[in-house]
């Protein structure tokens, strides 16, 4: 079984949106994670100067069951080799080091994002995109990329699945959704109006709700039953809005869409065949030396 990881994550990329008396409960442990492992959620509270029911509500925003599991999530991390930093880019910096940098930061991405995803969401998740009959994916700007790769990979698995960036006609789409129907919204920051729309009026109709942001509660995550989360990365200057954000939410997408192949391998296996037979039909069909 692998090792539960990623409480210094959640407590650094939370620490700005909580409230006070939690805050400072976030800050004790990040200054001192090796301690904390030691005390009771009562002592805790004692050390930082709060409560031990502030405690509890800091693992409840944090999403965790409890104390006990933001534990066992900062023990592994404490047994982990220390990582890099995510660094920017400087002005007139050479190739090579661009190319450690970028590399290193994305890698750096997609270890955080792997430890942000509940095992427990994503076996939801997994189990209402088996199910449904038809799935619609809808982000706005960079995220509708995401969205568009999410289809492409679903579709080539036979599943009904959708997107589109434009709000009337994912309006359209999921204002014919019902129970057995999947609407993802994905939104990096979390607090895109639109998508937070779509995925209360999928609600709305009784359609089954995934939320895919960065850590956090958020106007998006609210409005889903089932919460994915990316790391927030700290996007530098040069790297805002659209670059490890975007690996991010890739890297979870292909989780999701390797987990549901996973579970009905050998029809995904034949979808996969059968969708790659057509495209060398239509390439071999449009080639010039077919034509003469």
């Amino acid at each position: 079984m692998a090792i539960a990881t990623g409480g210094l994550v959640m407590l650094s990329e939370m620490l700005e949106k909580l409230p006070p008396s939690e805050k400072k409960i976030a800050a004790y442990i990040l200054e001192n994670p090796r301690d904390a492992l030691s005390l009771t959620a009562s002592e805790l509270g004692k050390r930082s100067e709060t409560s031990g029911a502030a405690v509890i509500r800091l693992c409840k925003s944090l999403d965790l069951k409890g104390f006990q599991e933001l534990k066992l999530r900062i023990a592994g991390d404490l047994q982990k080799t220390p990582q890099q930093e995510i660094r920017d880019i400087e002005p007139n910096e050479s190739k090579y080091t661009i190319i450690e940098k970028m590399t290193t930061n994305s890698i750096q991405t997609i270890k955080e994002t792997a430890e942000l995803l509940s095992v427990e969401e994503l076996t939801k998740a997994i189990h209402v995109l088996e199910n449904a009959n038809s799935i619609h994916f809808f982000g706005v700007g960079a995220s509708y990329i995401i969205a568009q790769d999410a289809q492409q990979k679903f579709l080539r698995i036979n599943k009904h699945a959708t997107a589109f960036n434009d709000i009337h006609m994912a309006a359209t789409v999921v204002g014919n959704f019902g129970k057995d129907d999947v609407v993802l919204g994905i939104s990096f920051s979390g607090n895109t109006v639109e998508v937070a729309n779509i995925l209360e009026l999928a609600n709305k109709v009784g359609a089954n709700t995934i939320s895919l942001t960065k850590y956090g509660s958020s106007i998006v995550s609210e409005q889903a039953d089932i919460r994915l989360y990316t790391s927030a990365t700290r996007e530098p200057t040069f790297r805002s809005g659209a670059t490890s954000s975007r690996i991010a939410q890739l890297h979870a997408i292909d989780i999701l869409f390797m987990c549901v192949a996973s579970q009905q391998y050998e029809e995904t296996v034949k979808h996969i065949d059968e969708t790659r037979e057509a495209i060398d039909f239509i390439r071999k069909s449009m080639s010039p030396r077919s034509k003469k």
